[in-house]
């Protein structure tokens, strides 16, 4: 099962570690992403202007895939903001500061609610949902804001998405690739993504209070608290002339009833990923709308232009950084033929599948050889950041190995997929885990540093019990 690389594949290799040298040493990657596009560009087409060219045209791809993730988290801190400034937000956080008193049950308490919540619903839109909310709530328990947003990361789009028990996106594709039921796949995975889970959240949360008590981390702000810090146009929260106490508890009750019955309408409708963020997004638009209105009166037309400025401000600010590596991490999969043309090797099935592919086609077929392997392959092309591109590569892959080893297919498949969502869903790839760094307005690259280690603790420890499960 043999594949051709290239020169293009090398240089996507050599990059791959540069960009994560560059990150390890906390030193930004732009222009080396940068480079990495024009060089890969310059091996694939042999001219200059079309490399300069494939630069821009990778951005515009990037910026593309990423839009409707930039819009509905530039609309949530819109939103946010007019909470923050007319005091609602004060009167909706009440009930739950009454309940999460300390940062081990902020961690918990949001990490479980993720969880569950993205089980039916995915994690982007849990994302919206939990940090519009919660995350001030969590803050003034003494949990910072990158502890909030870990929980979110690896509870939803680890946990949640990686078994994908409910919606069953995830195991159909690896199944499907494999040959095997999906319900088999599912069984298999549930012992792998308990151990991956536990392990992961445990290892976080004891990094997170260690550096809590020896101070290298304290309480940062958050996506609320940043609106309320905002200079232009900020109101003290809880100005009497905004809104009357009886206003604040009215809209205090509407917005969770709001997002309550997206809830609803999501499972009514089915409505999953895109569909789903969309219709927080609109909904957050709608409470925008009614609170600038409400408590702005005459100048409501203007001060909702002017939220949604800020909002849209916040939005690019935090992707900007994210825009470049995404572009050149999207060169690995379809982006390829976009950007540059279809210029691949005849059999190639993009960069990273490639990389895969040739991965698992020259190690030796024994069980834990092979654990090692899905683990490794997972983890490859979860690099895109998608963490679905790669998965059904994972599942072939499985099969190979199962069928040279004997047994383990449904264990090996489930390991490909845990280890590429975990790496690609949006634990641990930066512009995969923008949802949540936005919303608590963290730096995605420090979240995905802190996720690191939990993280790589965690696969090597499912990777091991995999080995027993075969």
């Amino acid at each position: 099962m043999g594949v051709e690389l290239t020169a293009l594949h090398w240089i996507y290799v050599f990059f791959i570690f540069f960009i994560i040298g560059f990150m390890v040493a906390r030193r930004d990657t732009t222009l080396i992403c940068i480079l990495g596009i024009f060089l890969i560009a310059l091996t694939a087409t042999g001219s200059l202007s079309a490399s300069v060219t494939s630069i821009f045209n990778s951005f515009a791809y990037a910026i593309t895939e990423l839009l409707s993730t930039i819009l509905v988290i530039s609309i949530i801190v819109a939103m946010s903001k007019t909470l923050t400034v007319t005091g609602i937000n004060d009167v909706m956080i009440s009930p739950f500061s009454k309940l999460i008193r300390s940062p081990a049950l902020a961690y918990w308490t949001i990490g479980l609610l993720m969880m569950v919540i993205s089980f039916f619903f995915w994690p982007s839109p849990a994302v919206a949902l939990m940090g519009a909310v919660l995350l001030p709530v969590a803050i003034r328990a003494g949990l910072p804001a990158l502890g909030v947003a870990m929980a979110m990361n690896l509870f939803g789009h680890g946990i949640a998405l990686s078994g994908d028990f409910v919606i069953q996106g995830a195991p159909k594709l690896t199944a499907d690739a494999a040959g095997l039921p999906v319900s088999q796949v599912i069984h298999a995975s549930i012992p792998l993504v308990i151990v991956m889970g536990v392990v992961t959240t445990l290892c976080a949360f004891y990094f997170l209070k260690r550096d809590l008590k020896n101070g290298k981390l304290t309480s940062g702000t958050g996506l609320a608290t940043a609106a309320a810090s905002s200079k232009e146009g900020t109101l003290q929260n809880g100005d009497p002339a905004l809104l009357s106490s009886s206003q604040k508890r009215f809209f205090a009750l509407l917005v969770p009833v709001l997002f309550a019955l997206d809830v609803v309408a999501m499972y009514l409708f089915q409505l999953q990923g895109g569909d789903a963020t969309a219709l927080i997004g609109g909904t957050s638009i709608v409470i925008l709308l009614l609170i600038s209105m409400a408590g702005h009166k005459g100048k409501g037309l203007e001060k909702t232009t002017s939220y949604l400025i800020e909002g849209f401000q916040f939005g690019f600010k935090v992707f900007g950084p994210v825009i470049p590596i995404a572009a050149f991490f999207y060169l690995g999969d379809a982006g390829f033929n976009t950007i540059i043309g279809n210029l691949l090797p005849k059999h190639s099935h993009g960069i990273v599948n490639d990389l895969g592919v040739s991965l698992a086609s020259v190690v030796p077929m024994t069980k834990e050889i092979g654990a090692v392997t899905l683990t490794g392959v997972g983890a490859i092309t979860g690099l895109d950041g998608s963490g679905f591109s790669g998965i059904s590569l994972a599942g072939s892959i499985a099969a190979l190995f199962a069928h040279a080893i004997g047994a383990g297919a449904a264990t090996l498949t489930a390991l490909g997929q845990i280890a590429a969502i975990w790496v690609g869903g949006g634990t641990l790839v930066p512009w995969a885990l923008i949802p949540a760094a936005a919303i608590c307005g963290v730096d995605p690259f420090e979240l995905a540093r802190r996720n690191l280690i939990p993280v790589a603790i965690g696969l090597v420890v499912t990777t091991i019990v995999a080995m027993f499960l075969i």
